[in-house]
């Protein structure tokens, strides 16, 4: 019968493709069981919204069915989150890494994209938080179709999140009668902005999404300052002119030492719901040139289509509501290329600080 040892050996060479170093290595393949002609292990995974795993599965069991001739393999999947960088350990000590969502300028669809992001993330697996840190323009509680409902107050110190679709939510929007302005200085801004990230019961978390306010203000800061480690996605629009934007935003995020992961190009074309055809309204290519300028990935092209627009204002999300449309494929794939970014850097991280 063949040992643990065996087994070990017979998956050398069988990699992560996203990390490119070996399963074993990484010390990722976990409970082996060996029986006469078949294995079980558990291959524990970076992330559990890892778009990868069922090749990561399927390449286990055929190196081991060659290699040890054994009939049957099991392979559980199970994940411990990497955590990027240190995040704030004060302030939110189960979350293991937090995602700004952030742009230019208002108009882009950055508030589609953050939730959508969100939502993609958690229909994973992965457990997943969203806090609308738009103060003065929060739009959470529309993206979700929340009305006349607050959060909770455990005790003095302690605020309990909604829920919706499997998420924590958090936002503003919650908090106020519709229609009612926020009419606040930098401090108030500061002290908000502290309240929801250490007074709300986050828990533990493998993400925690930010969809911030448009621009590059006082609220981006703090955020800053509260998150260290934090890393952002950019969104935008496809036109030239919208490069100096993207450009504000990533000098921004490079001035409070936010590493920006990439950017998202979204309404890259109008979807026709009729008769399918594709057309570039805005343009096409600002994404690519900003990847490119700036040394940053190209996240993904996001189409507009009706669906979109109706999911928005119909309280639930394109990922949730029509997750065959062409917007949503579109934004689970970013999903997918945040989440893959993130472990890949964090797995670099890990390998600098052991060496």
């Amino acid at each position: 019968m063949h040992t643990e040892a065996d087994v070990k050996a017979a998956l050398k060479g069988v990699q992560d493709p996203d990390l490119h170093r070996d399963l074993v290595e990484l010390g990722m393949v976990k409970d082996i069981r060996v029986s006469a002609g078949s294995i079980e292990l558990t291959v524990e995974l970076t992330t559990p919204a890892c778009p990868l795993k069922d090749k990561i599965a399927a390449d286990v069991t055929a190196a081991l069915k060659t290699r040890l001739g054994v009939r049957e393999v099991n392979v559980n999947m199970t994940a411990n989150t990497a955590r990027l960088q240190k995040t704030a350990v004060d302030l939110i000590p189960g979350v293991r890494n937090v995602i700004f969502v952030g742009s230019g300028k208002g108009g882009v669809g950055k508030s589609t994209v953050a939730c959508n992001l969100a939502l993609a993330m958690a229909r994973t697996g992965a457990a997943v938080g969203l806090l609308d840190a738009d103060i003065y323009g929060p739009s959470l509680p529309t993206m979700f179709g929340i009305r006349n409902e607050q959060p909770t107050a455990r005790d003095d110190k302690t605020i309990v999140p909604l829920r919706r679709l499997g998420m924590k939510l958090m936002s503003m929007g919650f908090l106020l009668e519709e229609g009612q302005p926020v009419i606040w200085r930098g401090p108030m801004l500061d002290s908000a902005l502290g309240q929801f990230l250490g007074q709300v019961d986050w828990g533990d978390l493998d993400y925690l999404v930010v969809d911030l306010p448009p621009g590059t203000g006082d609220v981006q800061m703090s955020l800053a300052r509260m998150v260290p480690g934090a890393v952002a996605v950019v969104v935008t629009t496809p036109q030239d002119v919208a490069l100096a934007d993207v450009q504000r935003a990533i000098g921004m995020f490079n001035t409070v030492k936010v590493s920006v992961l990439g950017v998202v190009e979204n309404m890259s074309s109008f979807v026709c719901g009729h008769c399918g055809k594709e057309t570039r309204i805005f343009g096409a290519g600002a994404a690519d040139k900003a990847s490119k300028r700036y040394g940053i990935a190209n996240l993904g092209s996001v189409p507009l289509t009706e669906r979109v627009v109706q999911s928005g204002d119909g309280g639930v999300p394109i990922v949730e509501s029509h997750p065959a449309d062409a917007a949503a494929v579109a934004l689970k794939a970013v999903a997918d290329k945040v989440v893959q970014l993130i472990a890949v850097r964090a797995a670099g991280s890990l390998a600098e600080a052991a060496s």
